[in-house]
């Protein structure tokens, strides 16, 4: 969700969405868009089947009105938040969709030896992001609110309940919530029977199938500059199966002081702003949750380690780095296999 501080992702991405609409056999490519979530959407789709396009939109519509009200930590009356304002050390009854997005991404956290974390938010406080006001904390700080931090402290019980360990945990879902989001919306147009579409969400998107010209999604990925929106590379989605498309990147929410650029991306290991050169990352995956906590857990990492964690379980990522006012690109293993698509 773009507006959360522990994304950067809702600008990383521009979608292109031209298509040739010739010949009267060609169905046309239907479209809508709204507000969601502190962004912008927009839904692009065709289907051989008679549809109405405000239809789809009304239940779009309802489904974010869901997410938001279940997911947003903006929000102080999401159940989230609500989770989170309770300062206790029972068993307390969770979503299970909540339960779901922790679950996932532990399994990215553990992956990341733990620099991606969701309880991190306490952190975000200190530094000063949930408030848009540089705070640097002193150490003594920093490590009090480390204790609060950790999913070693969440104790799931079931699929609905869960235990804070420490009373004072706070859950941010902002990682995870918007590829989530993707993924309940483009199921609900699948269920409507609709199979070609691209969805997109802040700029975090799914496609599934091709334009009704027959020609292949295309996706721009934006350069990772803080001042200007150029346009860096080209993605060609030539498959017909889904393909969510995820980025993260450190160079819109920032703090630059005394010299020295404060990146909104914690480690929650150290509790610190990540301080490498990498820039963004995206990650293509047939899965948009996974694809939102993985894009951010190796931004986290940086292009070294997060290339090893990549390889490791076969996600296919590209790194963006900053070395010496050029950027330089690096693929993992499964990008470089993944033939369905092209990047130029």
């Amino acid at each position: 969700m773009s507006h959360y501080p522990y994304r950067n992702a809702a600008l990383a991405l521009l979608f292109l969405l031209t298509a040739i609409l010739s010949g009267c056999s060609e169905p046309p490519l239907q479209k809508f868009a709204g507000a969601a979530q502190g962004t912008t959407y927009h839904v692009s789709f065709w289907t051989t089947q008679p549809l109405d396009t405000n239809t789809i939109k009304v239940l779009a519509d309802a489904e974010f009105s869901r997410l938001d009200k279940l997911l947003s930590n903006y929000r102080p009356d999401s159940e989230i938040e609500q989770l989170n304002a309770t300062i206790s050390s029972e068993p307390q009854t969770v979503n299970e969709e909540i339960i779901g997005l922790i679950e996932h991404a532990r399994t990215v956290s553990a992956a990341s030896a733990g620099c991606y974390d969701l309880t991190i938010k306490p952190l975000f406080d200190l530094w000063g992001f949930k408030a848009d006001k540089f705070s640097a904390p002193t150490p003594a700080a920093l490590q009090a609110t480390l204790k609060e931090v950790g999913f070693a402290k969440i104790e799931v019980l079931d699929k609905t309940h869960l235990r804070k360990l420490n009373p004072h945990l706070r859950i941010d879902l902002s990682s995870i919530a918007q590829g989530y989001s993707v993924a309940r919306i483009s199921a609900l147009l699948e269920q409507q029977g609709i199979n070609n579409y691209l969805v997109e969400i802040g700029g975090e998107l799914q496609t599934r199938g091709k334009k009704p010209s027959g020609e292949a999604w295309r996706i721009a990925l934006e350069k990772p500059l803080s001042e200007e929106r150029t346009m860096q590379k080209i993605i060609t989605i030539n498959q017909s199966e889904p393909l969510s498309v995820m980025t993260s990147g450190t160079y819109r929410h920032y703090f630059d002081v005394n010299g020295k650029r404060y990146s909104h991306i914690l480690d929650a290991r150290l509790g610190v702003p990540v301080e490498h050169n990498t820039v963004s990352v995206t990650v293509l995956h047939n899965d948009p949750t996974q694809a939102d906590a993985w894009s951010t857990a190796l931004l986290c990492l940086g292009r070294e380690a997060g290339l090893a964690a990549a390889n490791k379980a076969g996600i296919a990522a590209l790194f963006i780095e900053n070395q010496d006012n050029s950027f330089n690109e690096y693929s993992s293993a499964a990008l470089e296999a993944l033939h369905t698509i092209t990047i130029k």
